[in-house]
């Protein structure tokens, strides 16, 4: 099969590109700079300008490009976070528009910011209310554009992305602080953190895109949320590192700016259509997660 990707390059989609080579498919990932990617036997760099009459048939999209969401939120980086994820969404419709036969699926990319925060509330895919807060209105925003596909008889599916735990991404700063011997709990510790190992993401990702009874929202987390206090000790025991530091959240607040929401707030987010399909998950408990990625 043939599987377009954006994001290809990133975190996840280094990953799931391999993934997707030991099943013997191709991938033709869409970049803004391929000049600076060497092509190979079964990876093709393309830009977003390329000819999509000249693709060949393909057979899956995989939307999951955007800017990332750390750093401090100042209003350009906000609008950045906004703008990456429509703008690149609408991009990857336009190319699907443009194809003489259409993909059975796409995949795009989303969060489970879409539910917002709450200590006390347990959130699935059958949860329709979302939240108020920034993130979640740009998951709207980022899935209503992704809709389009429906229009065209595509399978869709929003993959609402978890804390992904990995040797990149949101794992390396969240174990600086317990590495330099200031580990504790943020704010009062009570939030929960939805989390996932990169490896069950990307099978996750691989189970949406091969299962066509597989559309709408689906949560891309680890069956078992920690509170952060939980996730925090846990990880300082496994850097073998004190945990005793309490963070307040003031402090978060003056680092990271509005972005502080994603620390000290939380949501329980369970994977019921993971489950409910019967999806193994590797890593289910966070423990052995995290001496996975640690070893």
């Amino acid at each position: 099969m043939n599987i377009l990707i954006t994001g290809g390059t990133g975190f996840v989609g280094r990953e799931l590109t391999k993934a997707l080579h030991q099943k013997n498919h191709n991938t033709y990932i869409l970049t803004r700079s391929p000049e600076n990617y060497k092509n190979t036997s079964n990876t093709t760099y393309i830009s977003y300008n390329y000819p999509a009459e000249e693709l060949p048939v393909i057979h899956g999209v995989v939307n999951l490009a955007g800017e990332s969401l750390f750093g401090y939120w100042s209003k350009r980086k906000k609008d950045a976070i906004f703008k990456s994820r429509i703008d690149t969404t609408q991009k990857v419709l336009d190319i699907i528009k443009k194809l003489h036969k259409k993909p059975d699926v796409l995949i795009s990319g989303s969060a489970v910011g879409f539910y917002g925060f709450s200590e006390d509330l347990i959130f699935t895919e059958a949860t329709m209310k979302p939240g108020k807060d920034f993130l979640a209105k740009v998951v709207m925003e980022w899935e209503k554009v992704a809709k389009q596909a429906r229009e065209m008889d595509i399978r869709t599916v929003f993959t609402r992305f978890g804390v992904i735990l990995g040797k990149e991404g949101a794992l390396p700063y969240m174990q600086l602080p317990v590495k330099l011997f200031a580990g504790g709990k943020i704010g009062n510790g009570e939030q929960w953190l939805s989390w996932v190992h990169l490896e069950d993401a990307v099978n996750l990702i691989l189970f949406c895109l091969f299962n066509n009874h597989v559309e709408g929202p689906v949560n891309i987390t680890a069956p078992h949320p920690k509170r952060n206090k939980d996730f925090i000790k846990i990880m300082a025991n496994i850097l073998k590192r004190p945990y005793w530091l309490p963070v307040p959240y003031p402090f978060v607040r003056v680092a990271v700016g509005e972005m502080s929401q994603l620390i000290a707030k939380g949501q329980y987010v369970l994977p019921k259509k993971a489950k409910d399909n019967n999806f193994q998950f590797a890593f289910p408990y966070l423990k052995e997660a995290l001496q996975d990625i640690n070893r």
